[in-house]
């Protein structure tokens, strides 16, 4: 019995030598493109842009602890977060099925077998035999599928490089998440702020509205001034209904985004707040760390990877695949004898299969595997340039957005000044009531550009964040 069994192993040895010597067809993947070594300048980073390292939790440089609960909530909450993270697991499963691939699969059987006239049927029958026969068995059996030409080692391959992009989308999921947190609560806050500068145009409007009424009654004022400030006044109330609108679809949305249900963030946010204005210097980090950080464009590499693995696994089906099968046990009348060395038992058994002839099947499938990788490649360079071309346009519009919320702030000053002029003019008796309520109109209306404008700058912040890929590691995405 104990040299049959080191004949098994050493068959067993000379195939795992026969396995590791196999060779791994198609081509080995070398890591990106060209288009990967692309170094962005960020030859429009906005002036006081530092080339410290940016922080992972970016949301919190807008000093709104609101918003930053908001942000975290979601990351945690958000359905599209879960989706990605269940399908991590996938990949994960996914990989530990493939190498489970490369061992045997194995399995025990044990079997009870009864027969009447068996032995007169095979004219074995000695005196004195009653016809009946007994069989007990127990055995382990395997089939090893020998991977000579490394189609699972490909598949392991690939599985692996599926894995990684899986986690690479999440993080991208996280990015995008976040940046879109922030960029609705700021826009809730702007409408929140425009609503309020509405309401106290109109009340500007309606008391302007009284005078010029007045004045109609008493003959210094015509129907034409009337209309024009009633018709004034009719614009501003109907733009109030819109942004009423604006802040409750803001409101709905940032409950969607954190995984509540509409309505159910009513208290925290409405009342008003001040947009979160951001950092004066905004911490850029290493130019060439875009490339390597965005999680878009590591999920694009890894898809190429998966790809290039894809193809050896189409060319390893051209050759002969080869299975062995194999069985150990034991076989015996009674059970008392069952396991005595005469009652030993294996079999080995070697298959070979291959396919030469299948009228051109495994070459169509090789070259689209092919075309696969060749899409993947492209795909996977036209994502860095967006990439790139995505981070020179945030930095831009931060910039050009800074220098245009200089514009309004001075503008917005020269509005005050205005005002102030006027106050001192009407106490001389030198300005009307009107001309008082006209000028604060108008430092309502520069104000109102103002908010805007500081609004446009800090969602143009959390560009600028989304586009250095920030935000992903705040969470555990590890393996």
């Amino acid at each position: 019995m104990m040299s049959r069994t080191r004949k098994v192993l050493r068959t067993l040895t000379v195939l795992i030598g026969a396995t590791l010597a196999g060779c791994a067809v198609g081509p080995d993947y070398k890591g990106p493109p060209a288009a990967g070594d692309a170094k962005p300048n960020f030859a429009r980073a906005p002036a006081g842009a530092s080339t410290e390292s940016p922080a992972s939790r970016w949301w919190t440089q807008l000093n709104d602890p609101l918003l930053s609960d908001l942000v975290e909530r979601s990351l945690k909450a958000n359905p599209s977060v879960d989706v990605a993270a269940a399908r991590l697991r996938e990949a994960r499963a996914a990989l530990s099925a493939e190498r489970a691939k490369e061992l045997p699969s194995t399995g025990a059987s044990a079997a009870y077998l009864r027969a009447h006239g068996l032995t007169s049927a095979l004219g074995a029958v000695s005196e004195g035999d009653s016809g009946d026969t007994n069989i007990y068995a127990v055995g382990f059996d395997a089939t090893w599928e020998i991977d000579l030409f490394g189609a699972h080692r490909r598949a392991v391959e690939g599985a692996a490089a599926s894995l990684e992009g899986s986690r690479a989308s999440l993080r991208d999921v996280l990015v995008s998440l976040s940046s879109e947190v922030a960029q609705t609560y700021i826009q809730l806050r702007d409408a929140q702020e425009r609503v309020q500068l509405t309401e106290r145009n109109i009340e500007i409007d309606r008391r302007q509205l009284e005078i010029m009424k007045r004045r109609r009654a008493g003959g210094t004022a015509s129907d034409l001034d009337l209309a024009r400030l009633g018709n004034q006044l009719d614009t501003a109330q109907a733009s109030l209904g819109p942004l009423r609108t604006e802040v409750i679809e803001q409101m709905d949305k940032l409950c969607f985004l954190t995984g509540n249900a509409a309505g159910a963030l009513d208290q925290e946010l409405t009342p008003a707040a001040g947009v979160p204005l951001p950092p004066e210097i905004v911490a850029i980090g290493d130019p060439a760390r875009l490339v390597r950080q965005r999680p878009d464009i590591a999920a694009a590499e890894r898809r190429l990877a998966a790809q290039t693995a894809a193809i050896g696994q189409d060319i390893a089906a051209l050759f002969p695949k080869l299975t062995l099968l194999g069985d150990v046990g034991f076989t015996a009348p009674t059970p008392r004898t069952l396991f005595n060395g005469s009652s030993f038992t294996y079999v080995a058994a070697p298959l070979l299969q291959w396919t030469p002839f299948d009228f051109g099947r495994n070459k169509a499938r090789i070259e689209q595997a092919r075309s696969s990788r060749d899409e993947a490649e492209a795909d996977y360079r036209r994502t860095v340039l967006v990439a790139l071309q995505d981070a020179e346009s945030a930095l831009n519009r931060f910039g050009k957005q800074r220098n245009t919320v200089g514009d309004y702030a001075n503008a917005k000053i020269s509005a005050e000044r205005a005002y102030s002029l006027t106050e001192i003019r009407l106490r001389a008796g030198t300005a009307s009531t009107t001309d008082l309520l006209d000028a604060d109109l108008k430092q309502l209306q520069a104000q109102l550009s103002y908010e805007q404008a500081v609004a446009q700058l800090s969602i143009d912040f959390v560009a600028i964040q989304k586009s250095l890929g920030l935000g992903w590691d705040y969470l555990n995405t590890g393996p």
